[in-house]
């Protein structure tokens, strides 16, 4: 079994390390990922100059490694394409600092990389700690993402879609379970703190907090607040599928 693993916090984040070390008690594992954090990139991709691509030093049992100058889409789809002999069975991503839920899986790097997967009719996961703290571990984490990646793939044939995975930030031990979830709603109350630089001149740092709007346990951010370990079945297809039924039996 061949997985490829990727991330958005750089490849020496400590959550891509934990990550490796526990896949490759079952899989062979290469590792893409950027030089440096990525963090928020979404589904970009660098047109503007060249990718740098270099072998990297690995602390986990990897086949191989590479630290790549650009987005974690960059990073799957390079590896795909030109870094590994043959397809992999399987894309990861993760372990991201800070969970992915709700509305952003849109703004993820990391959930972009594992869709790239996707798009390639390749299952795939995202893993996420719902920790933002420097010095989080990743202990939990890393034994609970690769369980439910481990038995996911034993469900066969598993879809090629991206299976969202987030741990809370918790001990492993008071981790109370998991749940198949759905994306659940939040709105980001956005605030923008308007600062000078030493020069007079303005700029911005956004700030602001979310507040859950749909409190349905069956929501993939209700859960992780209640101390499960969500997951949720993503598809690429965004299409209003009942909206556009509606449309087509209208006359414009």
């Amino acid at each position: 079994m061949k997985i490829l693993l990727c991330n958005d916090d750089g490849i020496h984040a400590q959550g891509i390390i934990a990550l490796a070390e526990k896949l490759c008690e079952f899989a062979e594992v290469f590792v893409a990922a950027p030089d440096s954090e990525r963090s928020a990139a979404s589904n970009s991709l660098t047109l503007s100059h060249p990718l740098r691509v270099r072998d990297a030093d690995f602390p986990a049992p990897v086949k191989k490694a590479w630290a790549i100058s650009g987005t974690p889409s960059d990073c799957a789809k390079i590896a795909m394409s030109n870094l590994i002999d043959t397809k992999p069975d399987f894309v990861v991503s993760g372990i991201n600092r800070g969970p992915n839920l709700c509305v952003d899986i849109f703004y993820s790097g990391t959930v972009a990389a594992a869709f790239e997967g996707a798009f390639k009719g390749i299952p795939s996961f995202a893993v996420s700690l719902d920790d933002y703290n420097a010095d989080a571990s990743y202990e939990a984490a890393a034994a609970w993402g690769a369980n439910c990646i481990k038995s996911l793939i034993d469900m066969k044939p598993l879809p090629p879609r991206v299976y969202n995975i987030n741990v809370p930030g918790r001990k492993s031990e008071d981790i109370k379970g998991v749940k198949i979830t759905r994306s659940g709603t939040i709105d980001y109350k956005e605030q923008y703190d308007h600062r000078l630089d030493p020069y007079g001149k303005s700029y911005y740092w956004i700030m602001g907090n979310p507040e859950i709007v749909d409190n349905a346990d069956d929501c993939d951010v209700v859960a992780v607040r209640n101390g499960y370990v969500s997951v949720t079945p993503l598809k690429a297809d965004l299409t209003d599928h009942s909206l556009y039924s509606e449309l087509k039996n209208r006359k414009f």
